[in-house]
């Protein structure tokens, strides 16, 4: 199923809202959906027959700063049907910098996401709500901060070692 094709089948399933733009001058094009559905949006997917989008091949966390936005980029596969798709999600950076942004978790949609998330979370601070193990995966513990984010500052030592 091409690009339009996707289009018309989420728009005719979830309704004129999801959609909430597109990309589409990259390599590979993109639709913006609406942040709140993208967990059933993805399950549709998956389950759908004329899509079954199987697996999950990446998912990045992105730090818009120019645009004061926190988002999340999905890439999306069909091994039946061999086709990809990119879905992204955006919303505005929490007022207060100690509030996390915010997104549903794919967890119970595809496993793989588990240890996406949790990178996502642990460089940029991104919390996935419901997901089942949120903590980080590369950092310490109790590392503080989130690198990968556009303000962040780096800590001139860690336990007494000097960090360049």
């Amino acid at each position: 199923m091409i690009f339009e094709g996707l289009k018309l089948l989420l728009s005719a399933q979830f309704g004129e809202g999801l959609i909430l733009g597109e990309e589409t001058n990259g390599l590979q094009p993109a639709l913006l959906i609406n942040p709140k559905q993208i967990a059933e949006v993805c399950l549709f997917l998956r389950d759908c027959p004329k899509t079954y989008f199987d697996f999950l091949a990446c998912l990045t966390g992105i730090d818009y700063h120019s645009e004061n936005r926190f988002g999340v980029v999905y890439h999306l596969s069909s091994h039946p049907f061999q086709t990809q798709l990119t879905l992204k999600v955006s919303i505005e950076k929490p007022a207060d910098p100690e509030q996390l942004p915010s997104f549903p978790t794919l967890v119970n949609v595809y496993r793989t996401a588990d240890w996406h998330e949790r990178e996502a979370y642990d460089l940029l601070g991104i919390d996935f709500e419901g997901h089942p193990d949120l903590r980080r995966i590369l950092l310490p513990d109790d590392w503080e901060g989130f690198p990968l984010r556009a303000d962040y500052k780096s800590a001139e030592y860690y336990k007494g070692i000097k960090i360049d």
